[in-house]
């Protein structure tokens, strides 16, 4: 077991290390904090430290730095609740302040997260499982071009521009518009894909064939809304502190182009409302993420559909200011969704 006074030492190990990224003696422990004994009394304390894998030397220096359960330990039981500062409570209010559909939002969050943790930042849309289409707008771009338009209870509007092999009358564009949201309008989107798929069946037979090109077109559209998807910035924080990566860091880089990947470590990282949750070191190896850690926390959609967002780096991260940082963001980007 590790005393209160050793658990004291492993936290200024964390923090001193984080902040100089060079390892921690007994001498600069005494010099720097008042524990108010002698350096052998912290070197037995680190000792045993040692003895419970939660620092280790990294070459023959005296000196000591965290391991990932040490991180763990800091993480689940050391680590402060800060709040963030007035400045970065201004930034969070004056950056995602200002109106906008969904996709512009969570742009905006992911590089303000980014921003205020110099960690790559991710943020999940939602699923929309439990969405509603409001609108399904078709519109006349050239003969052969129809741009659709679909517009959903929570904010988000997608459009995609649909390309015919032959001319599309106006006249069919407007029956198409009023059959599809006679169809869809109200409908959940999980009804939706499946409810326009009738719709050429009305249309008469010389125009069938440019009504399923377009319908089968708006059913993809429907059906990519419920696809699971991330937005990612600050992967050029990772090249800064290149360093934190022993060996190389382009098996991290190609670890989080895969969208699939961190989907997947997102999903397994379980937790409650308003909490922030870390995911640390080689607890990230099946993903090719060893050395990182990962910090989530949810957010709420309009809809109502939970989402998460946080920040990707080293296991040398500053833990405590991070994941107020992602707690912040979190809270006020489900204000702003719900307001909309």
């Amino acid at each position: 077991m590790v005393s209160d006074r050793g658990l004291e030492v492993l936290r200024v190990i964390v923090q001193d290390y984080v902040a100089s990224r060079e390892p921690v003696g007994s001498k600069t422990i005494v010099d720097r904090h008042s524990f108010g004994v002698s350096a052998a009394t912290i070197r037995n304390d680190m000792a045993q430290l040692e003895d419970e894998e939660l620092i280790a030397a990294p070459h023959t220096s005296s000196g000591r730095v965290p391991t990932d359960k040490g991180y763990r330990m800091f993480v689940d039981h050391l680590a402060d609740r800060r709040p963030l500062n007035n400045a970065q409570r201004t930034a969070i209010e004056t950056f995602l302040g200002a109106s906008g559909d969904l996709d512009e939002v969570l742009h905006r969050t992911v590089r303000l997260l980014s921003q205020l943790t110099n960690q790559v930042a991710l943020v999940q849309y939602p699923m929309f499982s439990r969405a509603r289409v409001r609108h399904l707008e078709l519109v006349s771009v050239t003969p052969n071009r129809v741009l659709a338009v679909i517009i959903l209870d929570n904010g988000r509007v997608e459009q995609r521009l649909i390309e015919t092999e032959s001319p599309v009358e106006d006249d069919l564009i407007s029956r198409l518009r009023s059959l599809c949201n006679e169809a869809v309008a109200g409908r959940p989107l999980l009804d939706a894909h499946d409810a326009i798929g009738d719709v050429p069946a009305d249309i008469a037979d010389l125009d069938r064939a440019a009504a399923v090109r377009i319908v089968d077109a708006v059913r993809e559209q429907l059906s990519a809304q419920r696809q699971d998807r991330l937005v990612m910035a600050g992967a050029a924080n990772l090249a800064r502190t290149e360093d934190d990566f022993p060996g190389s860091i382009y098996p991290v880089l190609d670890a989080i182009e895969q969208q699939v990947v961190l989907l997947r470590l997102f999903g397994e990282m379980e937790s409650e409302r308003d909490s922030v949750v870390a995911s640390i070191g080689r607890e990230n190896a099946s993903f090719g993420l060893e050395t990182t850690s990962v910090l989530a926390g949810n957010y709420r959609s309009s809809g109502g559909e939970i989402a998460r967002l946080g920040v990707l780096g080293p296991t040398r991260m500053d833990y405590a200011s991070n994941m107020a940082a992602v707690r912040a963001v979190a809270r006020y980007l489900s204000r702003i969704l719900d307001a909309e």
